[in-house]
């Protein structure tokens, strides 16, 4: 991508209707545009970010047998009474809305209806079992107040998961699988050592269930942590009895502030059977099925790099999420050594790299201060006085050191 054809623009200044630092900074390099309060447009630089975080979610996911779907955003309101989860008073931040001839709808803010609803046409037999599809997809929630930039808004990408088990051994199995897939996907991401598993309500399907929270002044939540077993308590649950099921000792936990980005809870049967989805077994008796669910925000997750790892100048990607893998910028006085620079760029690309290339006839100081701010893991200077050395410069957007490297290596340093 040449830097001059993308339609984006950088901004000096903060946005003055946001107050988070992702918000903030994702909307001066470019990345997301503000269309109300808790709404956000996911631009081209965005959307490469997005897609590079669903794409590690989906490996890992695929690797424990996940299956992925497109469920409907529009939710038939029977289903929803069935599980009681319909009613305001219950729950209190549904998106409604009416059909031309006045049936109710709901817009979804988690899909265990509807995915209970599909598997009733698919499931007969202990044969069918277990199912674990997935999917990742917008969901809404009328929030009182939309705030933290992306990481709580009305509208976001979520990806959740259900499992379908036989029995509670086969369910529980798999969630531990899950938690597994979940620490893998936050260390691809570049946040694992900052992300604790955290111990939290099961509601009334577990005693327990688990969040997967980030250590950020930006969180909403509070967590208590023992730093030597990596693990962690909500505030809500933290009691003497919590400490002895976990072998805590209260003075070795530390409070911090945290984001949660991701969790994973049993559902037992509330789903399945209020649904009428059952299974049968050997003997052809009909068996309840047990059900989990699991989830992880792209988008939260997307804010929360940006909290983590950015410094005065701009974002700081890491690697696996950058929206290109190399930001190529020329500074050459002549035709000639631009033609040179723009063989590079072709090379690089051919060579199966992502390069944004800022062809730009700009000032020096432009081209650096948007490529701090924009926040690509790597970036390349080629100038005229680079080229009399037939070399280049090389820089870590996360270090402040230069390398001068020789041409003929380039294809070993990128």
């Amino acid at each position: 991508m040449k830097q001059s054809k993308i339609f984006t623009k950088t901004i000096k200044e903060n946005p003055a209707d946001e107050v988070s630092k992702n918000a903030q900074l994702l909307i001066r390099a470019g990345f997301i545009n503000k269309q109300m309060a808790g709404v956000y447009n996911l631009l081209p630089l965005g959307l490469r970010v997005i897609n590079k975080i669903n794409n590690i979610i989906r490996d890992e996911m695929d690797k424990i047998g996940g299956q992925e779907l497109f469920m409907t955003t529009l939710q038939n309101k029977d289903l929803w009474e069935k599980t009681d989860r319909w009613s305001d008073d219950v729950v209190d931040n549904w998106f409604k809305t009416k059909l031309k001839n006045n049936t109710e709808l709901g817009l979804a803010f988690t899909h265990e209806e509807a995915i209970t609803n599909i598997l009733k046409n698919y499931i007969k037999s202990y044969k069918d079992l277990p199912v674990y599809p997935y999917q990742i997809q917008t969901k809404f929630r009328n929030e009182l107040r939309a705030k933290s930039g992306i990481m709580r808004g009305r509208e976001f990408l979520m990806k959740d998961m259900y499992s379908f088990s036989k029995d509670v051994k086969e369910h529980e199995d798999f969630y531990e699988k899950s938690k597994q897939a979940y620490k893998n996907i936050f260390d691809r991401l570049g946040i694992g050592e900052k992300t604790f598993l955290t111990f939290a309500s099961g509601g009334s399907f577990s005693k327990y269930s688990h969040e997967f929270q980030t250590l950020s002044d930006a969180g909403e939540d509070t967590i208590f942590v023992d730093y030597k077993k990596k693990i962690a308590i909500n505030k809500e649950v933290l009691n003497d009895e919590v400490l002895v099921d976990l072998n805590l000792d209260k003075k070795d936990l530390k409070e911090e502030k945290a984001i949660e980005v991701g969790n994973i809870f049993s559902l037992g049967t509330k789903f399945s059977n209020a649904l009428d989805l059952k299974y049968t077994d050997e003997n052809g008796e009909n068996k309840e099925i047990i059900m989990g669910s699991y989830g992880i925000g792209p988008s939260r997750i997307m804010g929360t790099i940006v909290e983590l790892f950015s410094d005065e100048n701009g974002i700081i990607w890491p690697e696996t999420v950058s929206p290109f893998n190399v930001h190529l910028i020329s500074f050459c006085k002549t035709d000639e050594e631009e033609n040179r620079v723009k063989k590079i760029y072709e090379l690089l690309e051919q060579k199966g790299l992502e390069v944004l290339y800022d062809d730009r006839d700009v000032r020096a100081g432009e081209k650096f201060a948007d490529s701090d701010l924009i926040g690509i893991s790597k970036r390349i200077v080629i100038s005229s006085k680079t080229l009399e050395k037939e070399s280049f410069e090389l820089k870590n957007r996360n270090e402040k050191d230069i390398k001068i490297i020789k041409l003929t290596e380039i294809e070993k340093y990128v």
